[in-house]
């Protein structure tokens, strides 16, 4: 009976030493900081991976979140950033590719959740995009991610795109290109797999490829 009591004792103990150290950690990790005038929340401050150094830092319109800056890696730059629409609702989150404490990359996610369009800029300008990926529903097996669908390029920055992917099952199914300039195909390859099947090109008004001709293999 006494060894029951004292395991008691002791489990009881330890629980609340894990607690008083959880609350320590959140004091030291959880700062915020008012604005001198309205007294208006401006930033919050936490410890996302429970390590008990900050890695986040929030951006605050008093109870509402602006943009969370986020060190995952805690190399001293910010490799993830989220942001928030009027309502406090998370709308999109930046990554940096190039690991440079900059974003160059956004994903947009659908009303399930899932990733439903990522955007890029290889210049980092968030008003320059240059790549545009865009994903179906997931497949059967829930655990797989969400399946990219096509692919929009503008591989010489004027604005437009200029190469058009489309996807079946994670592969390649078409590439068109838009040879003259003017913001529309003009030549398609197809593939099967990873094996290209058929070339067309000199489309008409209505984009239909008068040329065709199969890839012999």
């Amino acid at each position: 009976m006494k060894a029951r009591v004292l395991l008691a004792i002791v489990t009881v103990s330890s629980v609340m030493a894990c607690v008083d150290a959880e609350k320590e950690r959140l004091k030291r990790t959880t700062m915020p900081t008012y604005d001198r005038v309205s007294g208006k929340l401006t930033q919050l401050t936490y410890d996302a991976n429970r390590n008990g150094r900050v890695d986040t830092w929030t951006s605050m319109d008093g109870a509402r979140p602006l943009l969370s800056r986020i060190d995952r890696n805690e190399d001293g730059k910010i490799d993830r950033w989220e942001y928030y629409d009027d309502a406090g609702v998370l709308v999109k989150v930046g990554f940096s590719r190039k690991d440079d404490g900059e974003p160059d990359a956004w994903a947009f996610a659908g009303a399930d959740g899932e990733v439903q369009r990522i955007e890029f800029s290889s210049t980092g300008d968030e008003t320059k995009i240059d790549r545009r990926e865009y994903y179906g529903p997931k497949r059967l097996d829930a655990t797989e991610p969400s399946v990219l669908a096509r692919v929009e390029v503008d591989s010489d920055g004027d604005g437009r795109c200029d190469r058009w992917e489309t996807y079946e099952n994670g592969s390649i199914r078409t590439v068109e290109y838009d040879v003259d300039g003017d913001g529309k195909p003009d030549r398609r390859l197809t593939y099967e797999g990873t094996i290209l099947v058929l070339i067309e090109s000199n489309p008409d008004g209505a984009g239909r490829f008068a040329t065709r001709r199969t890839v012999a293999h």
